[in-house]
């Protein structure tokens, strides 16, 4: 047995996602950081062991532009490279090699921490030490730093520094959610146990154990949707355990589970009522994947109102936009549905004071654990969300260090600075414009070489295919609108003359994808023609700043709109006909206006409209000072549609000392992915992003001096050294993309 002591800036306990989140942000802000994990992988509920798919506010492509950004994002984007078939085992390595990328990080792998110290300084509580154990090494380690991470999912860290915190439902009034119920209780989400199976191409035979349940004896069979191809996450309903304390009955819950799973298996192998006789049962989980344990109390809760009336938080750091996911307590043995999901109209943000405990000082919490309501929890909990809110909790720690200020003081004072640095490294947050004076971009003048003014996709795409779609139902087109709209044109083809009726819907708020409130109608007379035709609709808006608008076209089964395949930025093709993501063991509520006007059916098909005047949208400045993200338009720079050599230029009128170049592409965070490709997608690497480019300065003599060359490109963010004296311009020239017809750039910062 060996001893041993690790001094760190930051200790971050939990190697799930929300804990490799945290600790790569305060790794790449300088931070040395001890990374605990108590089992052999990393991922948490995602990590091979346990197998459940990584989703969070695209919510399986239900909401709009919310795939998430900033480290979490890196993840995702890489795993869709790496591991297009969704193997969960090579997702465990694109893991390891994020951590292992970063010098700063010493990770401490099946380090299990029981014990930590605290103390009372300057009358804070705060801890002053953890203590893990590596099993199979034999290592005792003390781990000390200024700042601890409780990323564990079950709070262990946080209970035993003595952190307030709750388990179960609150009562409704406390709140004000109607979700809740009437009285608190101890009522929890369950667990889960996946399993997957294999087709071998020959008849297989399957004897159960002992150990199995008889499940023609309980609701499963009549209650849920049993198909003999499904397996792994599809399988999320097998869940119980909530009725009983998650931690301190796991071992019942997982042989429940597992008895369930055998039973299951059973039934499909040797009922008669599948065609199953090729399938063989090819894994099954040991661990329970957890949903729901202690959360600890900060100094604001989120709860369900928050996430439905998408309240504007000073402090927001992170976004989520799952529904709010809630199981009945008997979990598989319910005869309801296995979840009911309600959802806010886009995402919603979530504050800097629900992730650290608001009564030990230096203890920031990530994960299923922050301070949120039961209710308000069933949307927080998903690990996309939890990893965007690890990366906010560890970029948070590390400033803290930086100004010398405890996290309440830094959600008081300094969260539009915290705001800066998430969005400087490209995290999830919106509604975040770039402020930083640290940039000299924000300085200079910015020009292109061209700017695309057109919506019309076949402008953009010239040799787009093309269809016509019946108007046999409400059809909704997103589109960003200028300060002032002078009118909207749509290429229609019309079987018989007819009277169309169009409406000006404006979406809520500026984050939001989805017609809210109708602020115009017009009826516009149309002939009938052989070919299509252009269609002025006389709509005028004039917003006081750039935001989203749906431009709704009546049913009318004598007119069809004209589609290309092609997907212009900011842009969505809305049908009014309710649709969920298609799991029938899912309650939902068809009236929500996500619901009611879904993207998923028409994803990639895209109305030929055109805006009077032309659109700004896609200007260079917008790539200067600019949102990073969908925010009342899809903010970025894109070239026109004939530029064969298309750049991004600033100029300073005095000479500048840059250090650095920060360059954000875009890949179309309107693209739900999956680390198990629940919905596959099926490009590997996001053809929006900009593939080979170049980056230049010159002096004062005019002279372009090669900076920076990359080619093959697959990455979102890239952050570039560049030291360099005398500068007067800079400029990114775009050799070529990934299979976009034009050149994108969302952000281009001057360090």
């Amino acid at each position: 047995m060996r001893t041993q002591n690790i001094e760190s800036d930051i200790t971050v306990v939990g190697g799930g996602l929300a804990g490799v989140c945290a600790a790569i942000s305060a790794a790449r802000l300088g931070k040395r950081v001890a990374l605990i994990g108590n089992r052999p992988v990393l991922g948490g509920n995602s990590s091979s062991e346990v197998r459940v798919w990584v989703v969070g506010a695209t919510s399986h492509g239900i909401q709009r532009f919310a795939r998430e950004s900033g480290v979490i994002g890196e993840l995702y984007v890489e795993n869709q490279y790496r591991n297009p078939e969704g193997n969960p085992i090579i997702w465990d390595e694109v893991v390891l090699d994020a951590v292992r990328a970063e010098p700063n990080i010493r990770l401490f792998l099946n380090t299990d921490v029981r014990e930590i110290d605290t103390d009372d300084v300057d009358g804070e509580r705060v801890v002053t030490a953890v203590h893990g154990w590596t099993m199979g090494s034999e290592i005792a380690t003390t781990f000390r730093s200024p700042y601890v991470l409780d990323c564990t999912g079950d709070g262990l860290i946080g209970y035993l520094a003595g952190a307030d915190f709750r388990i179960g439902r609150e009562a409704r009034g406390e709140f004000g959610e109607a979700w809740a119920p009437e009285t608190a209780d101890d009522e929890l989400l369950g667990s889960t146990i996946l399993f997957y199976t294999k087709d071998v191409g020959r008849p297989v035979d399957f004897v159960a154990p002992d150990s199995a349940k008889d499940i023609t004896a309980t609701p499963i069979p009549t209650s849920r949707i049993l198909r003999s191809g499904d397996s792994g996450a599809h399988y999320w309903w097998i869940e119980w355990g909530g009725h009983l304390d998650t931690v301190h009955d796991n071992e019942a819950i997982r042989d429940e589970l597992r008895s369930v799973i055998f039973g299951i298996w059973d039934y499909i192998k040797n009922s008669g009522r599948f065609d199953a006789d090729t399938l063989d049962l090819e894994w099954v989980g040991t661990i329970p994947g957890k949903r729901e344990y202690r959360r600890f109390l900060g100094d604001h809760v989120l709860t369900q109102n928050d996430i439905l009336d998408q309240v504007d938080h000073h402090d927001a750091v992170a976004f989520g936009g799952w529904s709010i996911d809630l199981h009945p307590v008997e979990g598989m043995y319910a005869t309801e549905a296995g979840a009911h999901q309600r959802y806010s109209n886009g995402i919603y943000g979530i504050p800097f004071r629900s992730y650290y405990s608001r009564n030990v000082a230096n203890l920031l919490v990530a994960g299923r654990d922050i301070s949120a309501s039961h209710v308000a929890f069933g949307s927080t909990r998903v690990m996309a969300t939890c990893g965007a809110g690890g990366e906010a909790a560890g970029t948070g720690a590390a400033l803290a260090l930086d100004l010398g200020v405890r996290p309440r003081a830094l959600a008081a004072d300094h969260a539009d600075e915290l705001r800066q640095v998430l969005l400087r490294q490209d995290a999830s947050v919106f509604g975040v414009r770039n402020t930083d004076p640290a940039d000299l971009a924000r300085q200079a003048r910015v020009s292109a070489s061209s700017v695309a003014t057109t919506l019309d996709p076949v402008e953009l795409v010239p040799d787009a295919a093309v269809a016509e779609h019946p108007l046999d139902s409400d059809l909704g087109v997103l589109v960003p609108v200028d300060p002032q709209l002078d009118g909207v044109d749509v290429l229609l083809k019309v079987a018989r003359a007819a009277t169309l009726t169009a409406g000006l819907w404006t979406t809520g708020r500026r984050q939001n994808a989805v017609p809210i409130d109708e602020r115009m109608r017009v009826s516009v007379d149309v002939r009938a023609a052989a070919d299509p035709q252009w269609v002025r609709l006389p709509l005028v808006w004039t917003p006081d700043e750039p935001e989203n608008v749906v431009v709704v076209l009546g049913a009318d089964p004598d007119v069809s709109v004209v589609l290309a395949e092609a997907q212009v930025p900011g842009v969505l093709t809305l049908p009014h006909r309710p649709q969920a993501d298609g799991d029938q063991n899912v309650a939902v509520d068809e009236s929500e206006s996500v619901i009611a006007w879904p993207a998923i059916p028409m994803r990639g098909r895209t109305p030929r409209v055109r805006l009077h005047p032309q659109t700004s949208a896609f200007a260079a400045q917008q790539a200067v000072g600019g949102y990073q993200r969908f925010f009342g338009g899809p903010n970025l720079w894109m070239s026109g549609p004939d530029d064969a050599a298309p750049h991004l230029a600033l100029a300073w009128d005095d000479e500048q000392s840059i250090t650095a170049v920060r360059l954000v592409f875009d890949d179309d965070t309107d693209v739900e992915l999956n680390t198990l490709h629940h919905h596959r997608t099926p490009d590997r690497v996001f053809p929006e992003l900009v593939r080979d480019y170049v980056v230049e300065t010159c002096g004062a003599d005019g002279v372009w001096v090669e900076r920076v060359s990359v080619t093959a490109n697959r990455r979102r963010q890239r952050v570039h050294d560049v030291e360099v004296d005398g500068v007067r311009g800079l400029r990114v020239r775009v050799a070529a993309t990934n299979g976009a017809a034009q050149a994108r750039i969302v952000s281009l910062r001057v360090m």
